[in-house]
């Protein structure tokens, strides 16, 4: 029972959480150096649902003292969420071992 009843539990994948916001989800966690930011960029329909199209990926720094645009340490755009949360946990995995 260590469990914090004030700290909110957010859904993860591969073990580090993921926060959404409309259509972007940030992947990893705020306390680390790096985080992932994956932006929905365009979505089709599948019978009845929304599913993502094109998503754009950032591996970016935490650090509020670097300006915004020094925070970002790479970019990229793939077809469907499968492949951009693919690339972003190997980027996140990479840069949290260094």
């Amino acid at each position: 029972m260590s469990e914090k009843k004030d700290q909110p539990k957010f859904p993860t994948y591969k073990g580090k959480p993921l926060v959404r916001c409309g259509d972007v989800i940030y992947y990893g966690s705020m306390k680390d150096k790096y985080v992932v930011k994956l932006e929905i960029k365009s979505k089709k329909k599948v019978k009845d649902m929304d599913v993502a199209d094109r998503v754009t990926v950032q591996l970016m720094y935490t650090d509020p003292n670097i300006r915004t645009r020094k925070q970002i340490v790479k970019t990229s755009e793939k077809e469907g969420l499968y492949l951009a949360m693919d690339i972003a946990d190997a980027w996140l995995t990479r840069a949290l071992a260094e």
